[in-house]
């Protein structure tokens, strides 16, 4: 299936480099690539005004009134070839049943994987950020935003968390859940994740949690939620940081489960903006 991918700099104005190459997706086939190397602005061309508010987001951060120039990669890619095939959606008990549908494409997953692949080497984890926008009442998981970040064997956090605000806004985004891997760990949701899920779980009922778990021999990935009103009900009560394990919820349901309103799109197309490769 071939696989169109485009860089761009997110700078607008002239005065960019440009050449061209080939890049090779995941799967092998090659897509032609147009790589820009966007000059920097001097700094006291730039005006920011920021000033700290509230939400939900995993760790606190200040939202840009006027968003700083960001430059990353981007990649857009649209899939040339569709078939008309959809994944059937979990047959599993769900409280999920009353939410809207989530769309999203499996060359996202595959793309996010490969963008992984060094820190899954190293034994790292890897997250990103999930943007979609509501159409006809279904949310399409249509960008993924992978931060700069921190990460160790079990953990990952993200840094510069304004510059997800800023994407997600300028894209006129829902923040629609996240995703990030277990490279040596199996495919659940750690007292963490609970939190971490939860936090976007408030903000959008639809937000989901993938794991991708490529050594687990039973589930290389999960698209998760917590359950409602049971676990969102535990992990509103909870106080605790770190690992740490969560009472049972009221009514013996799962704290979290597997989603039952998420389909794979073949023929949805997606951006990823790879926040680690910009410029210092």
């Amino acid at each position: 299936m071939l696989q169109q991918v485009i860089y761009h700099d997110m700078i607008s104005g002239t005065g960019s480099n440009k050449s061209e190459g080939s890049y090779v997706n995941g799967t092998n086939s090659k897509a032609r690539c147009i790589i820009f190397e966007p000059p920097f602005p001097n700094a006291h061309d730039i005006h920011i005004e920021v000033q700290a508010v509230q939400h939900y987001f995993p760790s606190p951060a200040l939202s840009c009134v006027e968003a700083p120039p960001i430059i990353g990669h981007v990649s857009h890619v649209t899939i040339s070839e569709p078939n008309n095939s959809y994944s059937e959606p979990s047959e599993e008990p769900s409280t999920s049943e009353d939410k809207k549908e989530l769309q999203l494409s499996a060359g996202l997953l595959d793309e996010f994987m490969e963008l992984a692949k060094a820190n899954t080497e190293k034994d790292l984890e890897t997250c990103g950020i999930l943007g979609a926008s509501l159409n006809n009442q279904t949310y399409y998981i249509t960008t993924l935003v992978i931060p700069k970040q921190e990460s160790t064997s079990n953990t990952c956090q993200a840094l510069n968390e304004e510059e997800i605000h800023a994407i997600l806004e300028g894209e006129s985004l829902l923040p629609a859940g996240w995703i990030h891997t277990h490279p040596s760990q199996t495919c659940f949701l750690s007292s963490i994740d609970l939190h971490t899920q939860y936090s976007y779980q408030v903000m959008l009922p639809e937000a989901v949690a993938i794991v991708i778990a490529p050594t687990d021999s039973e589930r290389k990935r999960g698209i998760f939620r917590l359950s409602d009103p049971g676990g969102i009900n535990v992990l509103r009560q909870c106080q605790e940081r770190g690992f740490h394990s969560h009472p049972e919820t009221p009514d013996g349901s799962p704290i979290y489960e597997v989603c039952s309103n998420v389909r794979i799109n073949p023929h949805l197309s997606f951006d990823i903006f790879d926040m680690r490769l910009r410029s210092p």
